[in-house]
């Protein structure tokens, strides 16, 4: 496989950049609900207080600000809390300090940094994100699906736009739900965990020509509004417990990227409405 940019080609003026997991996927809370925060539970011995401390997971991964954080954040945000009010967790320390220093965080580094530490807690995060992933892995393939609207506006968005998927999550999974709901042919390129942070590789799809008052982000979390920010270009929110509706009035958004009317207070009334949402 070349890199994920190898052959790519701006055909329109226009460009629309559109996150997988809970903007174009209903996955994100399932994942959550389902995987996630259950195998915390399970990992940690935390059931008698499974209720308050699951609405906690929800409330902090996925219905808040901090809505797309980095697995082990949450889990160190949320494991914090516990410690705190609820029991005392064995080794904290070693995760707080791993969370906020590491330069990566996932599997790879967890594992390597419990070996060099000894650290039980570090050893007890790489053993609940392996149960994660099995987890997600064993989810019905039916209970995974795209949010209402989202296929015939994709079509009808690609018919002016440059459609490019990007994405955080594991490039194979997204290449292969996009082909699985008829939506990879909507499609220009696939921009996942492969290819680098969103900021990156809206960074680099500008590279190709494009102005940036003439391309958007789509997505449901702060950090895609942020990746949008840090490059000047756009940001259409998909906001959480209303993405039919937000999907519905994509096209209004993609009317103004042509005409030039997004900018100001149009994109100013979007980002409100998203900050509020998730507040």
């Amino acid at each position: 496989m070349g890199t994920p940019f190898e052959g790519y080609v701006k055909k329109k003026d226009y460009l629309i950049c559109i996150d997988s997991d809970g903007c174009a996927i209903d996955s994100m809370d399932i994942k959550h609900i389902r995987c996630f925060g259950p195998c915390m539970i399970r990992e940690w011995g935390l059931e008698d207080h499974e209720e308050e401390i699951l609405k906690r997971w929800n409330e902090i991964n996925l219905y808040s600000m901090t809505r797309g954080i980095n697995r082990f954040k949450g889990l160190a945000e949320i494991l914090k809390e516990v410690s705190g009010k609820i029991t005392p967790i064995e080794d904290l320390d070693s995760l707080l300090k791993w969370v906020d220093e590491a330069d990566e965080l996932s599997n790879h580094a967890v594992e390597k940094a419990a070996k060099e530490q000894g650290s039980i807690c570090l050893e007890k995060a790489l053993h609940w994100s392996e149960a994660v992933n099995r987890a997600i892995k064993n989810l019905p393939e039916e209970d995974v699906k795209p949010f209402d609207g989202v296929k015939e506006n994709i079509a009808k968005l690609h018919k002016t736009c440059d459609i490019a998927i990007v994405s955080s999550a594991n490039y194979e999974a997204v290449k292969e739900e996009w082909t699985r709901f008829g939506l990879i042919c909507h499609v220009d390129i696939v921009l996942a965990q492969n290819a680098g942070s969103k900021k990156s590789c809206i960074e680099r799809l500008l590279t190709y020509g494009y102005d940036r008052d003439k391309v958007m982000m789509a997505g449901d979390a702060p950090g895609d509004m942020d990746a949008a920010e840090k490059n000047g270009v756009f940001y259409y929110p998909i906001l959480v417990r209303r993405e039919a509706e937000s999907w519905s009035k994509i096209q209004e958004a993609a009317g103004r990227l042509r005409e030039g009317t997004f900018g100001g207070e149009y994109q100013q009334a979007l980002i409100d409405e998203f900050t509020s949402n998730l507040s």
